[in-house]
């Protein structure tokens, strides 16, 4: 890892726990001559569970800390984000904000987009957060972008909370819960072919997932997606590009313990790049 110092325009990459390490991850393989600071909120995770009134509200305190940090540019690597937040974020919030140029980026409209491709029989399951879920936002834009797609979606509420606790190799509870909310969404539509998962922490319940979905069946997650839509992002926005700092650095940031939090990443990482990352604890401000 280079040094530190020459860490002063990341990029950002918020999600509300570990799930977005996932993207993180796929980023810094993709593009690993850009700097990049992840801010986890472990501390109020999960999201799903929240009011759009409180989970707006903590997605705002994350993107202003990033933005304090020098991030020009913020990723939303959560869904329950997206789907919640990034509308009143764009379209309020940073037309007032000091430096308007700035810009935050969601998760959901790259994926609506690969799933027209993705489907050969147009039949997609989807599942996600109960806030999500419930937001319809994927529903809004699959009808608007490829109305042809029949979209059954389903929540799985219990699938952050057992990641985030680090039960995620599989056990007997697990594959409980997993396996009821799979069997759950697959009986909406015996035609499924393609499932995908929009939650960044569901991928790393992606081999007991595979136990309870029939071969023939996809299963898509979301951290190639993201590097496609901001590879993309930033060829359209040369001006943008030009912000971004190439230290070629990573540091992690989390709400809750750092101890903890490191230890997570050690359990999953892949990349030295990520696993190597230093982390730091901070606070938010409960007052933005």
């Amino acid at each position: 890892m280079k040094n530190p110092g020459s860490f002063s325009a990341p990029i950002g990459v918020f999600d509300s726990g570990y799930g977005g390490l996932t993207i993180l991850e796929g980023l810094l393989e993709a593009f690993p001559e850009y700097d990049y600071l992840y801010l986890g909120d472990n501390a109020r995770s999960p999201y799903g569970q929240h009011s759009f009134e409180t989970i707006y509200r903590y997605t705002r305190q994350a993107v202003n800390y990033l933005f304090s940090k020098g991030c020009p540019l913020v990723l939303l690597a959560c869904n329950t984000a997206s789907a919640r937040a990034l509308r009143s974020i764009q379209q309020i919030d940073l037309p007032k904000s000091e430096d308007p140029s700035r810009r935050v980026l969601g998760i959901i409209r790259p994926t609506v987009e690969v799933l027209g491709e993705a489907s050969r029989n147009k039949h997609v399951g989807l599942l996600a957060t109960k806030a999500t879920v419930e937001s319809n936002t994927y529903g809004i834009e699959v009808s608007e972008y490829f109305p042809e797609i029949k979209l059954s979606q389903h929540p799985a509420p219990m699938w952050v909370p057992l990641v985030e606790q680090g039960e995620y190799t599989g056990n007997p509870g697990v594959d409980f819960f997993v396996e009821r909310e799979v069997k759950t969404l697959l009986s909406k539509d015996p035609e499924m072919d393609t499932i995908q998962l929009a939650c960044t922490h569901y991928p790393l319940l992606l081999p007991v997932i595979r136990k309870f979905v029939p071969d023939h069946i996809k299963i898509l997650g979301q951290s190639r997606i993201m590097n496609n839509a901001t590879q993309d992002y930033l060829r359209r926005h040369p001006e943008m590009e030009s912000r971004l700092s190439r230290g070629g650095t990573c540091r992690l940031l989390t709400t809750e313990s750092d101890a903890k939090f490191g230890e997570m990443v050690s359990r999953f990482a892949k990349s030295p790049h990520l696993s190597q990352a230093p982390v730091d604890h901070i606070v938010l401000e409960t007052s933005l």
